[in-house]
């Protein structure tokens, strides 16, 4: 049993106060998942040709100061690092080839929880308040997010094996439920050159998608190909740069409620999740059908 929630900004008042809003909905989820919190947050996007990778380090005492040494080295100008705790957001100017293999040979023990131009991700263990107070996400501005508290059932409680994960550029997932087949899907996914970092069911479905996004499909598409492909009972709330998609298994044993008005979208676990926002009282509310996706973009 896990807790999903989803904020997507339509008013710049919402935008504004988008950690805020976020960090009330995912404490409401506690009781879903006390064991670990995560959130990715689409802000400050980078200048055409950047990247920009949320890293994860063992500890809030990481020397971060060695990480921008060695990068100041490795492209011959000093980085922008920022620090939150125990994670820090690295940009860097253009593309680079082999970057990944570089970054783990040097840092084995740091982690990229994600990487593009406007996603970052944050997870840690604990409980949803505590680690969205050592990460000061109140203060987050930006267009959407996404958040997850977990209750692990398949895997270690780990900060790794946290959610969301993200398998690709600016592509996130959060998930609620358990997968059948990704073993063998792994597997196949590993043969097109998608990376994975730990053994959750939940890294295989982003994989999928990432997988199909690379092939050329929508993420509407990739998301009704997904009901054909994935084994088991889910719901997923899943980010882009754009924007943030939902779909519930054909079978939707698991539960959500979406609501929606003139400034925001949201969705949740559980209504209370949605009760917390400005103008809660007066959105229309709904249940998400079966195997539908809902998708919303800027």
């Amino acid at each position: 049993m896990c807790g999903i929630v989803g904020l997507f900004a339509k008013s710049q008042a919402v935008k504004t106060e988008l950690g805020s809003h976020l960090s009330n909905m995912l404490i409401q989820m506690t009781e879903r998942g006390p064991d670990s919190a995560g959130i990715a947050v689409y802000r400050n996007p980078v200048n055409a040709g950047c990247t920009k990778f949320t890293l994860l380090a063992p500890d809030d005492n990481y020397n971060w100061d060695y990480v921008r040494s060695r990068f100041t080295e490795y492209i011959d100008a000093e980085p922008d690092l920022l620090v939150y705790a125990n994670h820090a957001v690295l940009t860097l100017d253009g593309e680079r080839q082999g970057i990944y293999e570089w970054f783990y040979t040097q840092f084995p023990e740091l982690y990229i929880n994600s990487s593009g131009t406007a996603i970052e991700i944050y997870k840690d263990k604990g409980l949803p308040a505590n680690v969205l107070e050592r990460l000061d996400v109140k203060q987050f501005t930006g267009t959407h997010a996404l958040g997850h508290s977990r209750m692990a059932t398949e895997s270690a409680v780990t900060i790794q094996h946290s959610h969301p994960f993200s398998t690709g550029q600016d592509l996130c997932l959060v998930h609620n439920g358990s997968l059948s087949n990704h073993n063998r899907l792994r597997e196949e996914l590993q043969k097109h050159g998608i990376i994975f970092r730990t053994d959750n069911d939940s890294e295989v479905a982003a994989g999928y998608l990432m997988y199909r996004l690379r092939r050329g499909d929508s993420l509407d598409d990739a998301l009704e190909s997904a009901l054909e492909d994935l084994d088991g009972f889910y719901t997923f709330a899943i980010g882009t740069r754009k924007g943030f998609a939902v779909l519930r298994d054909p079978i939707a044993c698991k539960p959500a409620v979406m609501a929606e008005t003139d400034e925001w979208v949201a969705m949740a676990s559980e209504y209370r999740g949605i009760a917390v926002l400005p103008g809660a009282e007066r959105a229309d509310y709904w249940e998400p059908e079966p195997g539908k996706v809902y998708s919303w973009s800027h």
